[in-house]
């Protein structure tokens, strides 16, 4: 996962998965304007294994995160961002600053599926378990990214077990998807969420007190 090499940083011209526009309005008698992004709507798993009682995340190397501290040790990097070509990466930061703990999750992509028929592909792929539409409890929906791109992520909550792991999951690797399975104990959970040298979603942290708040309460005692 983390050896990433033969940097190199280009212009987007083009992409299948963000499209780049420029809104200009009027508010309040004032004139605007205000660059955002269209992208996809998501979904995000919040999986707790009841076997082993523990949380069941994803782990995997980011672009994004990556040239965010990319800029932040060698912000000549975007220099020339207007311009065909960028200076080369001659020596980039360890991939590892790069590498990211999220929630099982994948994009609304395929019109012909529910958001559970894709929150359940997704936890088949990313992590092995399989699990049914009526195994998913949706717990809300929001904006992410709402100064840039303004989606809209839906999380649900699945209950497994090591009987429902048919496989290890970790992407799919034809369409470039190198994902490592990490399991967070639940009495661990809380601290890990907080614990900074753990690079996380917002994702991560929301669900995790959510389910100490609607679900440990309910959970047989020691």
């Amino acid at each position: 996962m983390e050896a990433i090499e033969e940097l190199a940083v280009q212009p987007c011209t083009s992409s299948l998965y963000l499209r780049p526009f420029r809104l200009s309005y009027r508010q309040n008698g004032t004139k605007k304007f205000w660059d955002f992004m269209r992208t996809h709507d998501s979904v995000s798993i919040l999986i707790f294994n009841t076997s082993r009682q523990c949380f069941v995340v994803v782990k995997q190397f980011r672009p994004a995160v990556y040239m965010c501290e990319i800029e932040r040790h060698h912000p000549q990097v975007f220099h020339n961002q207007d311009k065909e070509s960028f200076p080369s990466l001659e020596n980039p930061l360890p991939a590892v600053v790069g590498v990211t703990y999220e929630l099982c999750a994948g994009i609304v992509d395929k019109p012909g599926l529910s958001l559970e028929e894709i929150a359940c592909e997704e936890v088949l792929e990313e992590c092995g378990y399989r699990v049914s539409t009526a195994d998913l409890r949706r717990i809300t929906s929001y904006r992410s990214g709402v100064g840039v791109t303004g989606s809209r992520q839906t999380l649900f909550y699945a209950e497994v077990n090591d009987q429902m792991r048919t496989s290890g999951g970790g992407g799919q690797p034809e369409e470039g998807e190198l994902i490592e399975v990490v399991e967070i104990p639940l009495e661990e959970s809380m601290k890990f969420a907080y614990d900074e040298t753990f690079p996380k979603t917002m994702g991560v942290i929301f669900s995790f007190m959510w389910f100490h708040n609607n679900i440990a309460p309910k959970l047989p005692k020691k």
